[in-house]
């Protein structure tokens, strides 16, 4: 489903995620700096995130759609392997 597919309040959660994800790694400083923000911030950053994804879910639900798509490391070993039909092959019976 593309962007604009979405329902308003879909997009409002969709650019709000993005947008609090894209600021949290543009401040995050490098290894042995000081976090620019303090901790209750954090808390109520993550705690945004945690409602927007709920919030998503719930009229993803509603929807009728699952999403059963998890992150993943783009070096990650792929624990599966598509194989196009074309190239699967029956065994041969034996008589």
């Amino acid at each position: 489903m593309s962007f604009d597919e979405l329902s308003k309040e879909q997009q409002v959660m969709v650019t709000m995620r993005k947008v609090l994800t894209t600021i949290i790694r543009e401040i995050t400083p490098q290894p042995g700096e000081k976090y620019p923000l303090s901790e209750q911030t954090v808390e109520d950053v993550r705690l945004c995130l945690t409602l927007i994804t709920a919030r998503e879910r719930e009229l993803a639900e509603a929807h009728g759609i699952t999403n059963l798509a998890r992150p993943y490391y783009t070096d990650e070993v792929p624990t599966t392997q598509t194989v196009p039909f074309d190239q699967i092959q029956r065994p041969k019976k034996e008589h």
